[in-house]
Formats: C-alpha cells, structure tokens, sequence
C-alpha cells in the first residue's frame, strides 16, 4: 500500500511521535496551523470517516479519549479543535482517516 500515513506507522517515514499503542498513532503535525497541531490516526487503514461503520464504535471512542488524555498532558485547557476532513470536498488529503487537534490559540469560525 502506498499511503503516507501506514508508512509513518512502520516507521519507513520518520515522524515526531507523542503517542503509539496498538491501536493508534500520534504525532506533531509537520506544518502546525497552531502552535499545538497534532494528528491521531487508527492503525488499520480506513480511507475515512466516510468508511468508518459499527465494527470501528470501540476503536473511535479510544480515538477521543486519547484525544483528550493528549490535550490535558499539552495544558490545553483554555480549548482546542478536533477536525476530521473527509473525502476531497471535505479537504482530505491523505486517505487514511485522521483527526487533526489544534490548540494553543482562540480558534475562529466558520474555518473556511
């Protein structure tokens, strides 16, 4: 498979590592849109949220706890965003699904 983030997962990409378990990968984000931008992907390649059914319920809900276990342990405690673009109209541009989370700065709406 030639996918970005799979490679980055086997360590055949280099990348700035804050989190692994068997499940997920985390890691600081290579062109920060915040001075906290951090991405957490699934091991299992899923396109993306879009392909996501029942069977991910469990590995999605560790996605959002670790999401925050992160958040704390950076003392973003003033508030971040947690994005998911999906498929090309959605902004994604690696299709392996992941949740950028940014923080460290007020956030504004509506994103663009």
């Amino acid at each position: 498979m030639d996918c970005l983030f799979c490679k980055i997962i086997s360590g055949e990409i280099p990348s700035d590592k804050i989190y692994e378990d068997d499940l997920i990968y985390a890691f600081n984000d290579i062109d920060p849109q915040a001075p906290q931008h951090f991405l957490v992907i699934p091991k299992q390649h899923i396109t993306s949220l879009y392909e996501v059914g029942k069977e991910h319920k469990d590995l999605l809900g560790h996605i959002m706890l670790k999401i925050s276990e992160i958040a704390k342990e950076k003392n973003l405690k003033d508030g971040y965003r947690v994005i998911a673009n999906t498929r090309e109209d959605g902004g994604q541009t690696v299709e392996h699904l992941h949740f950028h989370v940014l923080g460290g700065r007020s956030m504004k709406w509506p994103p663009g």
